[in-house]
């Protein structure tokens, strides 16, 4: 049974990843306004998630590495066992992001134990965040947003294959840097990558430019038999594919996983959005990035239409 919800779904809540697993709920994780720690939710319809206990799974460190700021954690499920992907700063520089990895065995993320299984290492030791994992062709690869010390701007998509969920191995590649207009607006910015396959393709959505009203998605395609590990692989559409919108009153959509309905037949996009547009400060440190989902559409050559953020307290169904 599909369900019909009313957006915003979770107040204050950015960067969401909400997964729906073989046991029939939906699993939530997002950056939290104080970038102090990682909770987890769940819920048989996604409506549930609003009023579920959210459960702190780990809690930044008092100092040194993974004691600076908390970003946008996801979760995966990988060979039995639940893996969240996020990126941390240090006490001495909250900003100095890299990449780690927390693993837990327990049929349940919400209970049973979170070890650490430490970071990610890339090829360069800078500015690096927003992880995300899939498999396809019988190799697990990994995608994430990195600064590039050879080239102008504040983070680039690089893609990899993985040993293991916490382990590179081989080339990196990178498959965008931030170059369009709308990609540089403030920032030079290419981040939150969320994966969907579908009709022969992978499609790769991203964020692009700062935080503001000015944040909007972006799509890479690639042929699913095409090498991943090859940068002219990946197309890059030209224009974005989900921005702003001043009819529905919503501003700075992005940072976008992708789920399903109940049923299974309905993809379904995850992101945030405000719902105005003038910010006080750095817009990194107001809170109202609301989690909202709405359905994704298809195209007649097999390409996902993301539309236009909904207006908050219209019903979408789902």
């Amino acid at each position: 049974m599909n369900e019909t919800i009313t957006n915003p779904l979770v107040l204050q809540r950015a960067d969401p990843c909400i997964y729906r697993h073989s046991d029939g709920y939906y699993y939530m994780t997002a950056s939290v306004p104080e970038y102090d720690r990682i909770e987890l939710r769940r819920a048989k319809t996604l409506g549930g998630l609003a009023g579920s206990e959210a459960v702190v799974i780990w809690r930044k460190r008092l100092a040194g590495i993974m004691s600076g700021y908390v970003w946008a954690p996801e979760i995966h499920f990988i060979g039995g066992k639940w893996y969240v992907y996020f990126s941390a700063g240090s006490d001495d520089a909250p900003f100095a992001q890299r990449l780690y990895v927390l693993e837990n065995a327990s049929g349940n993320p919400l209970e049973g134990s979170w070890e650490e299984k430490g970071r990610i290492y890339t090829a360069w030791d800078t500015f690096s965040l927003d992880a995300t994992t899939f498999e396809h062709a019988g190799s697990r690869y990994l995608v994430w947003a990195q600064e590039d010390p050879s080239v102008a701007g504040n983070s680039s998509l690089f893609i990899s294959r993985m040993a293991n969920p916490w382990t590179l191995e081989g080339e990196q590649i990178v498959i965008t840097r931030p170059e369009y207009d709308w990609e540089t607006v403030k920032y030079r910015v290419n981040e939150g990558a969320s994966v969907l396959k579908r009709s022969g393709k992978i499609f790769i959505a991203y964020s692009a430019s700062a935080t503001d009203h000015h944040y909007c998605m972006g799509m890479l395609t690639a042929a699913a038999d095409a090498d991943l590990l090859d940068s002219a692989s990946w197309m890059k559409s030209p224009v974005p594919v989900f921005q702003s919108s001043e009819e529905n009153g919503q501003y700075g959509p992005g940072h976008n996983s992708f789920t399903v309905s109940a049923d299974g037949k309905q993809d379904l996009l995850v992101y945030h959005a405000r719902n105005y547009k003038e910010i006080k400060g750095d817009p990194l440190f107001d809170p109202n990035r609301h989690t909202r989902v709405q359905p994704v559409t298809w195209a007649e050559d097999g390409s996902p239409v993301f539309g236009t953020p909904v207006p908050d307290g219209a019903e979408v169904k789902l």
